[in-house]
C-alpha cells in the first residue's frame, strides 16, 4: 500500500471529460490527455472528480472513462477513481466496479451527517479492499471534516492513508493533518491551487491540477530540490491564470477545456449543461490567458530537455 504512495508525491492529472460535437465521450482526446500527462511527469490520474462534470454522466458513461484511462495508462501510474454519487448504495456499486476494472484507490466524498455515520460508510468503502482510499475535505464556507474525526478515521480504517484537503484557506489544514499524522497521512492539494508555493512550504506530498501539468511538475520539483525562488518565480508568473480559472468550478472547467483545445489535446471544448455561461468578457480574458498558458508550457518543456 505504502509503495503506491509513495509513488503519489507530485502532479496527479485531475481528468476533465472531453466530449465531441455530438455530447458524446471523446475517448480518442482523452487518450490523448494521458499520453501528454504522463509526457509531463504526473504522477498519477484522478478520474471522477469535481471537474468530471461527474453529475452529468451515467455510471455506464463514467465506467467507460474510467476504463479506457486504465487501458491507456497500463500500469504505469495509479489511477484513482471518484465515488461521488447521490446514495451510499450508488457510491459502493460505482466503487465495486471501479476496482474491478483495475483502479488503485477511490476517492471518497460523503456528506457529512454526523461523526458516527460518517465513519460507517467509510467503512463501508474499506469492506470493498481498495489498495487505498483517499477522503475528499471539501467544504468552501467552513473547516471541513473535523481534526479528531480525521485522525480517528485514519487509526481505524488500514486502507484510508490519503486526504484531499480543499477547503479555502487550506494552509492551517495542512500542517493540522500533517503533524497529527506525523507526516505519514498523505496529503494532497487541489483546488486551492492558488496557496501551491505554501503548501510546499508545509510539506504537503501531491497537489492535483487538470491542466499545465509540466508547469505545475517544474514548480513542485524546483522547490523539492531546494529551489524555492525559481519555484517561486515561475509560480507568480501561473498566478493569473488561476485567478481568473479559479473563480468558479464552471469558470475552470471552461478555461481548462478551451487551452486544452489549443494544445491539441482535446478535438473540443464542448461543456455539458447545466453550466455557468462562459460569456464574451470571459472569452477575451481567457484567451490572453491561454496565450501565456502556452508560452508556460513551452517554456518548462524547453528547460527539461537535456542539453547538447
Amino acid at each position: 500500500m505504502m509503495d503506491v504512495l509513495q509513488q503519489l508525491q507530485g502532479i496527479i492529472g485531475v481528468i476533465n471529460t472531453p466530449f465531441n460535437h455530438r455530447n458524446r465521450i471523446d475517448h480518442e482526446s482523452l487518450q490523448r490527455y494521458v499520453d501528454h500527462s504522463l509526457d509531463c511527469g504526473v504522477v498519477g490520474f484522478l478520474i471522477g472528480g469535481m471537474a468530471a462534470e461527474i453529475n452529468k454522466l451515467t455510471q455506464e458513461e463514467y465506467i467507460s472513462i474510467a476504463r479506457t484511462v486504465v487501458n491507456k495508462v497500463n500500469g504505469k501510474v495509479p489511477v484513482i477513481g471518484g465515488t461521488m454519487a447521490t446514495s451510499r448504495k450508488e457510491r459502493l456499486l460505482k466503487g465495486r466496479r471501479l476496482l474491478d476494472i483495475g483502479i488503485k484507490g477511490l476517492l471518497i466524498n460523503i456528506p457529512f451527517i454526523d461523526m458516527y455515520d460518517y465513519r460507517k460508510q467509510v467503512r463501508e468503502i474499506a469492506k470493498l479492499n481498495p489498495e487505498f482510499i483517499m477522503i475528499q475535505d471539501w467544504d468552501f464556507e467552513e473547516y471541513g471534516l473535523a481534526l479528531d474525526l480525521i485522525m480517528q478515521l485514519y487509526r481505524e480504517i488500514e486502507c484510508f492513508r490519503s486526504i484531499k484537503i480543499e477547503i479555502v484557506p487550506a494552509g492551517v489544514k495542512y500542517s493540522q493533518v500533517l503533524t497529527a499524522s506525523q507526516g505519514k497521512l498523505h496529503v494532497a492539494g487541489g483546488w486551492a491551487g492558488t496557496q501551491m508555493i505554501e503548501a510546499l512550504d508545509r510539506g504537503v506530498h501531491a497537489f492535483m491540477p487538470t491542466i499545465l501539468h509540466d508547469v505545475y511538475g517544474k514548480i513542485y520539483t524546483d522547490h523539492h530540490h531546494g529551489k524555492r525562488e525559481e519555484a517561486l518565480q515561475l509560480f507568480y508568473q501561473l498566478t493569473p491564470i488561476l485567478a481568473f480559472s479559479h473563480q468558479h468550478p464552471d469558470i475552470c472547467i471552461h478555461f481548462n477545456k478551451k487551452l486544452m483545445q489549443r494544445q491539441g489535446i482535446f478535438c473540443s471544448s464542448a461543456v455539458r449543461e447545466p453550466i455557468l455561461a462562459f460569456d464574451p468578457y470571459h472569452e477575451r480574458v481567457a484567451g490572453e490567458l491561454i496565450e501565456k498558458a502556452l508560452a508556460l508550457s513551452e517554456s518548462c518543456q524547453s528547460e527539461s530537455k537535456p542539453k547538447k
